[in-house]
């Protein structure tokens, strides 16, 4: 659907050339919800400008069911990007016009007949739950309304792509989570695909297929969102997951972990720090009890919790595991059996 293939772009600056993002490659399927998650500065929201070619890439194919955009006329990507619509975390509704008139507006622009006009707004008003608010004006209606009218805007012209830059980011949790819900249901019931982009971790966490962490203009990790959250192989989103999972052990334990941690390596104890992690109806089984039986090891949860991701149960536990190191390595690989993901955590025993 979208192919974003060593894409670069550099702008100047003070002190020299800045490159805001360098070398990037993804794909994005069609009908999928793919986040785009970073750090302020990390240069997502200059990724996603480059899908629309508002951000003209310095080196790179942007490439939209295999057209390469790079390649079009000015007239010819003012057509394409008909087909990608783009909702903003400001909203940038018309103060002046109504709720219909706001959404009717890209359609105005695109010559579309009066009636035409007004069947396709009234849909788009049930849609997104504005059908009451129709005549009244931004100033008139809430933030989340606000937003409600962007999307609708966003889908007049029957996009194939929808481009979502930090679009919740102005609004408060409650809202939040109703206009995710509103972008999940327009995916599956319009088949749209949608790029969200985020700082968000709680945000791709709720709605989005897959993920691309980005830091520093490079994408440093990418994947399905469980297997992510399973495993996230770079400190900087296992920092972001830290923001809505638990990841890393609370400050008042790490002093007791460590202690018993040194004292295995000198000889005086048996203590593995492992983190597990369950996905779906693995994490509704008795899998630590019956490891602990089967093996003859004992677990001290030190720090947790069960969550959801993608409508299946996730959860993350942080265990202190008492064993001689056999077994303890014989049970890590028969939890890895149970779908279960086994990390061993040597960071905490030599923190600083």
């Amino acid at each position: 659907m979208i192919e974003i293939k060593n894409v670069s772009q550099r702008f100047k600056g003070p002190s020299g050339p800045v490159d805001a993002i360098r070398n990037v490659s993804l794909s994005i399927k069609k009908g999928e919800i793919f986040g785009i998650i970073g750090r302020s500065g990390a240069g997502k929201s200059t990724l996603v400008r480059t899908i629309n070619l508002l951000n003209r890439p310095t080196e790179g194919q942007i490439l939209l069911d295999g057209q390469n955009m790079m390649s079009l006329s000015a007239s010819a990507l003012r057509e394409e990007r008909r087909h990608i619509g783009m909702i903003f975390q400001h909203f940038n509704l018309l103060s002046s016009r109504t709720v219909f008139d706001n959404i009717a507006l890209p359609l105005e622009l695109a010559g579309v007949p009066r009636e035409t006009i007004r069947t396709k707004v009234n849909a788009l008003l049930e849609l997104v739950d504005l059908a009451a608010q129709a005549n009244r004006y931004p100033a008139q209606i809430s933030g989340g309304q606000k937003q409600r009218v962007g999307i609708a805007r966003a889908l007049a012209n029957d996009p194939k792509v929808l481009l979502s830059d930090e679009a919740t980011s102005a609004l408060d949790p409650e809202t939040t989570r109703s206009i995710l819900e509103l972008l999940k249901r327009i995916n599956k019931e319009l088949g749209l695909t949608i790029v969200l982009i985020t700082h968000q971790m709680e945000v791709i966490k709720m709605i989005c297929d897959r993920v691309a962490v980005m830091e520093a203009g490079e994408v440093i990790e990418h994947g399905n969102v469980l297997d992510v959250f399973r495993a996230p192989k770079h400190p900087v989103t296992r920092s972001m997951i830290g923001d809505v999972i638990a990841m890393e052990l609370p400050k008042g334990v790490q002093e007791f972990v460590r202690t018993r941690l040194a004292q295995t390596r000198e000889g005086h104890g048996e203590d593995h720090l492992l983190r597990l992690a369950f996905v779906g109806h693995d994490a509704e089984e008795p899998v630590l009890s019956e490891v602990a039986r089967r093996f003859g090891l004992d677990f001290n949860i030190l720090h947790g919790q069960i969550d959801e991701i993608q409508e299946q149960a996730f959860g993350s536990l942080a265990l202190l595991v008492r064993g001689p190191a056999a077994q303890v390595e014989q049970a890590k690989a028969y939890l890895r059996t149970r779908n279960v993901t086994v990390e061993e955590l040597d960071h905490v025993a030599t923190a600083d």
